[in-house]
């Protein structure tokens, strides 16, 4: 799949609201300190999958991403723990990342549940299922960089996975905020360890500097 950035004016599709996985009052909430819980709760459930039986402790808190993998098992590993934290189905999702066809394709496939994609790359080498997708409406290839063609709070839950590794603080501190516009309740963040990947030269210069997460 091709990995170029996309021309903001490219817009594809729409979509609206309603249910819960972390509920979080942002009329109460700073803004910052709700989009740290929402951040916390997504390590936490990754952060499940790695520890061991009771006593094995936890191995790794995020999937570490290296050279061309993804989060995209994590978040497929994910589904069960956020369809028990909906009481049993996810009825209304938005995922944004790369490879957002393969994680809409599989939320489809689950009953009463309806799901949405941003694709934050073009897709001239998409299959064909990725691009009816993006014919249906269901899928939209748009920067991240920009607010997102959603109204507020479209989604009950966001999902967001390898998006955000190479944004550089000035556009991060306005794309999570965004993120948390068009949820209702929850956005869950699945990304690697920019600090303790070798980026290609390439990738970095589509986002600027690689965030260092790991230093203070």
């Amino acid at each position: 799949m091709s990995r170029r950035p996309v021309n903001p004016s490219r817009r594809y599709g729409d979509a609206g609201g309603g249910a819960a996985l972390f509920s979080l009052s942002k009329s109460h909430s700073p803004p910052l300190l709700s989009i740290v819980l929402i951040v916390l709760g997504a390590l936490l459930i990754v952060a499940y999958f790695h520890s061991g039986s009771g006593s094995g402790g936890i191995r790794s808190l995020v999937s570490r991403v290296e050279g061309d993998f993804s989060c995209t098992f994590e978040v497929l590993r994910a589904l069960p723990i956020l369809k028990k934290a909906y009481g049993g189905g996810i009825h209304k999702v938005l995922h944004i990342g790369p490879d957002s066809c393969s994680v809409v394709s599989n939320l489809l496939k689950e009953e009463e549940t309806e799901a949405w994609g941003v694709e934050p790359y073009d897709i001239e080498d998409a299959d064909a299922n990725c691009k009816r997708l993006v014919r249906n409406g269901i899928m939209r290839v748009a920067d991240i960089k920009f607010p997102l063609p959603y109204r507020p709070k479209s989604f009950p839950l966001v999902i967001v996975s390898d998006a955000l590794d190479y944004l550089s603080p000035r556009y991060l501190n306005k794309t999570l905020p965004d993120f948390a516009r068009v949820s209702a309740d929850g956005v869950v963040v699945f990304t690697g360890f920019p600090g303790q990947r070798k980026a290609k030269a390439a990738d970095v210069s589509k986002y600027g500097r690689a965030l260092e997460i790991n230093k203070k």
